[in-house]
């Protein structure tokens, strides 16, 4: 039986792993597309636009889950999405480390993460027809 945290708003939490999910994987495609790395994708101004704003949707959108579902994620570098967070919202410079290491492995693996709660708890992510 889910927490009822979770129970009261199982839609909420759908549309934050919807969200999550959907920004991830827009960032992975175009991610995967480069062949040069870090640096074909600093020196793409229009992918690297759209690779931020990506990863500043899914950063946004962790911060605002339900408490219980963020302590399941236990093994989420909280901090890195939260300095993540900060650097783009705040357009601080240099925010290339940062980004590098979103892109490359704080992402991939906050998503792991999220799919393999959603299949240890499938009842928090149902949405009731």
């Amino acid at each position: 039986r889910p927490p009822p945290e979770t129970r009261q708003h199982p839609m909420y939490a759908r549309a934050l792993f919807d969200i999550i999910h959907t920004s991830g994987e827009a960032a992975l495609r175009l991610l995967e597309a480069l062949e040069g790395g870090a640096d074909e994708l600093f020196d793409s101004t229009n992918t690297l636009a759209v690779v931020e704003e990506s990863l500043l949707n899914v950063a946004h959108t962790l911060a605002h889950l339900p408490p219980v579902v963020m302590l399941r994620l236990s093994q989420t570098d909280w901090n890195g999405w939260a300095a993540l967070h900060s650097a783009l919202r705040h357009r601080i410079e240099p925010r290339r480390d940062i980004v590098w290491y979103a892109a490359s492995a704080l992402l991939p693996a906050t998503l792991v993460q999220l799919d393999r709660l959603r299949t240890q708890e499938p009842e928090w992510f149902e949405i009731p027809y």
